[in-house]
């Protein structure tokens, strides 16, 4: 039986589809304060960069589980309310007392909420890592990235004194701040990872859930995503802070092209470790997507 007499048999009809879009569009138009602060946020600050990646990377995950259409029905849609009306006293809650996580989380979940409230609980319960990852939407508060880059800046800093050390290069260290032929170069949120390390768990929740792994597979490549990323922004400081000591001119171009290299190779260490798993014939799959 197709696809679409499977839809047609659980009680899927052109105006679930029709419905959902309009209150897609209704929703956000309601909470389109919300969402212009967030495309700013992603636009201005690179550190929240990651962002652009979440609903590309949902659309993906919902791709991915297409198939899962035929066990879903358009039942127990009291949970898309019971989410608009949470998401409406958050969003509330957020924008009178300046608590962005709150504001933007709150819009969120009305968008979601009025989705679901013509899709119903099916939808969620079977495509719910594509709904998880659209949290990657909601910008990191300050007060986390803040505890995040601290200890980041310090194993970073402290990583390329010891390598210019062990190599016999010049170089001084005072804190987060290292010079190099009379050169200063701060190791601050352009360099300590954190941008590389959301990008990277972002990725990798994607790669998790795009293939059919086992559970603690999973789970091993979400663990491991944050230390792959700090080795390999710890790669690439090494020889910025080189150019910055020895070729200026092009170190901040190196500085931006290899925050871009380091994802790819990071991620490289992540499809490595399958690989490496795969070949010590440590059981990593299952044996279809749908039984997923």
């Amino acid at each position: 039986m197709s696809l679409r007499h499977t839809l047609l048999r659980n009680g899927w009809t052109l105006l679930h589809l029709i419905g959902a879009a309009a209150m897609l569009l209704a929703s956000l138009w309601v909470t389109w304060d919300a969402w212009s602060d967030v495309i700013a946020l992603t636009m201005r600050q690179e550190e929240f960069s990651h962002a652009a990646l979440a609903l590309p990377l949902a659309l993906w995950l919902a791709w991915v589980r297409r198939g899962r259409l035929r066990i879903c029905q358009p039942i127990g849609t009291w949970i898309g309310p019971a989410m608009i009306f949470a998401g409406g006293a958050l969003s509330t809650i957020g924008y009178q007392q300046a608590i962005e996580v709150f504001w933007h989380g709150g819009s969120l979940m009305i968008v979601c909420g009025s989705v679901l409230s013509v899709l119903g609980r099916d939808a969620l319960a079977q495509f719910a890592p594509a709904w998880a990852v659209l949290i990657f939407l909601i910008p990191v508060p300050g007060t986390i990235r803040q505890a995040l880059a601290v200890p980041l800046q310090s194993v970073v800093t402290s990583a390329t004194a010891w390598f210019f050390d062990l190599a016999g290069q010049p170089l001084q260290q005072n804190g987060n701040l290292l010079t190099i032929h009379g050169v200063d170069v701060a190791i601050a949120e352009a360099c300590n990872g954190m941008r590389l390390v959301f990008a990277l768990i972002l990725v990798s929740y994607a790669l998790a859930f795009s293939l059919p792994l086992r559970r603690y597979v999973r789970l091993l490549i979400l663990l491991a995503s944050p230390l792959s990323a700090l080795l390999c922004n710890i790669l690439r400081t090494i020889p910025t802070v080189w150019f910055y000591g020895n070729w200026p001119s092009r170190a901040d171009f190196f500085h931006a092209v290899s925050g871009w290299i380091m994802l790819l190779a990071a991620f490289g260490l992540l499809m490595a470790m399958l690989k490496v798993l795969k070949w010590a014939t440590v059981p990593i799959t299952r044996f279809t997507l749908a039984g997923d």
